[in-house]
């Protein structure tokens, strides 16, 4: 079976696929990387089509489609100082093409927090922590217990905890294992979360708000608690106004979501940039910087701000366009193709870097082309 992968992809971009299979049992996932590898044939996993920008030429190789579904869960024991007095962990194992927003819905309505501020993301569970996926003071790593999944290399399935997966910022040891390849070492299978259960007792409460945009819309202080579907719908609104949750309706959604990862630099890289924007800016500009759980000495900063510092702002491009709604979006509002999409990738990195001698990196993975 052959396929364009543009109408699998949520920029609506790509080219043809040398083969094409979906498969709905892990076995068959197994199977169909393990006939590919033996072939010598190359493989591209693809779940939601969310992180993915394929080259205009397509891909070659194998393309298997990942829709394998289930979610199994179990009480476990207290939280142990973590939660609110009583609270309980609960242990929660999904397959692997279980669409990830709608995990996010069924904890909410479950009682279960720790992943309600990671609403609206698009996607697959099995991508979530090859990438770290977060959002919002919230990222995957801080409630991944296990990881299941096919080892390529030794041919066994494998499982695989949270330190041996190695998380950082939006990577993860599964990501890195890729090296640079479209599909890496380990083929997610299933994913097992700790989540917590308040008590019966009492009301339903998310973690503490940690992102301060979350914090204002909800009207609360940073570290205070909402309930969890509160904290969800004030999420799935943040996104809405970014353009971040699809929309057929809307040209903005059609994009990979944030083509750039946010920089963390050395407090000198940091200084040197204060600098830099002072002269591009003015004296008095104060460089966004953002929320970091890390002690190290390192800042994050806003890579959308330094690209509307550097002149490229909402609505800017052509064919492929900056999304009116969010800099860090780059979108296929109609007509475009893959190549001018990174034309405009480009452009904004070679700007931001002139401008301020930081180099973005891309947020999606890249099939077939590079920047």
């Amino acid at each position: 079976m052959t396929a364009l992968l543009s109408a699998y992809t949520t920029l609506g971009l790509g080219g043809p696929a040398g083969r094409f299979i979906e498969v709905t049992r892990d076995e068959e996932l197994v199977e169909a990387v393990w006939t590919a590898d033996q072939d010598g044939d190359s493989v591209l996993l693809l779940g939601g089509g969310s992180n993915l920008v394929v080259a205009d030429a397509g891909f070659p190789g194998t393309v298997i489609r990942v829709a394998t579904t289930g979610i199994t869960f179990s009480e476990g024991s207290s939280l142990n100082g973590t939660g609110p007095d009583g609270a309980r962990t609960v242990v929660v194992t999904v397959a692997a093409g279980e669409t990830w927003d709608r995990l996010v819905e069924w904890s909410v309505s479950e009682r279960l927090f720790g992943i309600e501020c990671l609403a609206g993301i698009p996607g697959l569970t099995g991508a979530t922590p090859i990438q770290n996926v977060g959002a919002y003071g919230q990222e995957v790593a801080q409630t991944i217990l296990a990881v299941r999944a096919f080892d390529r290399q030794s041919g066994a399935v494998v499982t695989l905890s949270s330190a041996q997966c190695e998380f950082g910022y939006r990577t993860s040891m599964l990501k890195r294992a890729a090296a640079g390849v479209a599909t890496g070492r380990y083929i997610v299978l299933d994913v097992t979360f700790r989540l917590g259960r308040p008590p019966a007792s009492g009301p339903a409460l998310s973690t503490p708000v940690r992102y301060r945009d979350l914090a204002s819309s909800l009207g609360v202080a940073e570290g205070d608690q909402v309930p969890l579907e509160e904290a969800r719908d004030a999420v799935l609104a943040l996104r809405r106004e970014r353009g971040m949750v699809l929309d057929p309706a809307d040209p903005d959604t059609r994009s990979a979501g944030s083509f750039f990862t946010n920089p963390v630099l050395t407090a000198e890289q940091f200084a040197d940039v204060r600098r830099k924007a002072a002269d591009h800016c003015g004296p008095q500009t104060h460089v966004r910087q953002l929320p970091t759980d890390t002690e190290d000495g390192t800042v994050k900063i806003s890579a959308a701000w330094l690209i509307e510092q550097a002149g490229f702002t909402k609505g800017y491009g052509g064919a492929a366009r900056i999304s009116t709604k969010h800099t860090l979006a780059l979108t296929n509002p109609g007509g475009a193709d893959t190549a001018a999409l990174l034309a405009l990738a480009r452009q904004i990195r070679a700007g931001v870097w002139q401008t301020f001698g930081v180099e973005l990196t891309n947020e999606p993975v890249l099939v077939g082309v590079s920047l």
